[in-house]
């Protein structure tokens, strides 16, 4: 980083299916929670960076960054940022970027998603425009299937046996339960997850992120200051179809960033205690922890099969067990590692959040600094 950009508040909803809720409700629920827990004032804050994807779909509203600001009293400017399932990830990297560049001294980052007050299968379309609208759409493939097409791939080229698979929703869902923010807070049987329903051959119903509500919200500042510093904010791209990548068990834009957000925060892997990875579906998971090189290709399940990876993995339960509104995800990660390093002492922990098949990817490095 440029400067020393530091994350001084947090805040959010808890994810799951908020009913009695509006979009509105749950951004002042993070917001809220964000300055509550800062050294700042609401006065304080000179930028407003929304991340949502799919709110003109799914609560015929646009215009989130107007609305976030419109919640706070003197009402700053304010942006919106999209970039489908990697939304707050890149939302997080706009307000690096400015104030890195002395635009903004002190910004809120909020990302907010209502997803159920849909039928699912009009959220499922919605979140197709994270793929390729000619050469994806039209076979009739969704998300689910996509990455059916990955385990089946993966599975073939390394021996990955669908038990071995069912130890990584067993895994998120029993880290969950320590977290008051999760969706789902109980355990559940590895057995169990393969006996769910089918969804997309070898992908059943809890291989899969669920359809989610809720917000999170962070101020980052190079004005105030925290025991949590921001030492990288890297993206990096990919095709949009997996017509067009070389290999389907690998995800190149996960490499490059990972190498970048390792240069930027001059660390290396080994010193990262704690990651929060982009499990959209359970084999998101296995190939996230190869490309992040923290296993060797074909072997990231070895580190479920462990009583206490190191890295930790999820302790928040990912995406599996919190929950999935989108554009709060990226955000709401990064606030799990800066929980997960006050409690440990550690001093480096990664964000990995990345859209569609991981077509765009974000990683934030976050150091405790007082260790």
């Amino acid at each position: 980083m440029n400067t020393d950009v530091f994350l001084i508040g947090s805040g959010q909803t808890r994810f799951g299916e908020w009913w009695e809720k509006g979009i509105r409700d749950l951004m002042y629920e993070a917001i809220d929670g964000a300055l509550e827990s800062a050294p700042c004032t609401a006065l304080d804050i000179d930028t407003v960076i929304v991340a949502n994807m799919i709110a003109e779909r799914t609560n015929a509203q646009a215009h989130l960054g107007a609305l976030a600001s419109s919640l706070l009293p003197h009402r700053p400017p304010a942006l919106r940022v999209e970039s489908a399932c990697a939304s707050g990830a890149v939302a997080l990297h706009t307000a690096c970027a400015l104030l890195e560049s002395g635009r903004a001294k002190t910004v809120l980052v909020l990302g907010v998603e209502k997803m159920t007050d849909v039928p699912p299968a009009e959220v499922s379309t919605a979140l197709m425009g994270a793929a390729d609208s000619e050469k994806d759409a039209p076979c009739g493939l969704t998300f689910p299937g996509i990455f059916g097409l990955v385990a089946q791939r993966y599975m073939f080229e390394y021996g990955l046996t669908r038990e071995q698979l069912n130890t990584v929703s067993a895994a998120h869902h029993r880290n969950a339960v320590a977290n008051p923010f999760a969706q789902f807070r109980a355990e559940i049987p590895a057995e169990k997850i393969s006996q769910s329903p089918k969804v997309a051959d070898p992908l059943c119903l809890l291989d899969c992120s669920p359809i989610s509500d809720g917000a999170a919200a962070c101020i980052l500042s190079t004005a105030f200051e925290s025991d949590m510093k921001l030492a990288a904010s890297q993206l990096a791209s990919d095709a949009v179809s997996l017509t067009e990548r070389e290999s389907i068990t690998s995800f190149p834009a996960t490499k490059k960033a990972m190498e970048k957000a390792l240069e930027e925060a001059d660390t290396d892997r080994s010193s990262i205690s704690h990651i929060e990875v982009h499990d959209c579906f359970s084999i998101a998971a296995v190939i996230n922890v190869e490309d992040l090189g923290f296993a060797e290709p074909g072997r990231g399940i070895e580190l479920y099969e462990q009583a206490d990876p190191v890295p930790t993995i999820n302790a928040s339960g990912g995406l599996k067990a919190c929950g999935h509104p989108v554009a709060a995800t990226g955000i709401k990660q990064l606030i799990d590692v800066s929980k997960q390093l006050r409690n440990s002492g550690n001093r480096w922990g990664l964000s990995h959040n990345f859209g569609g098949a991981c077509a765009s990817c974000g990683i934030h490095i976050l150091e405790h600094i007082h260790v």
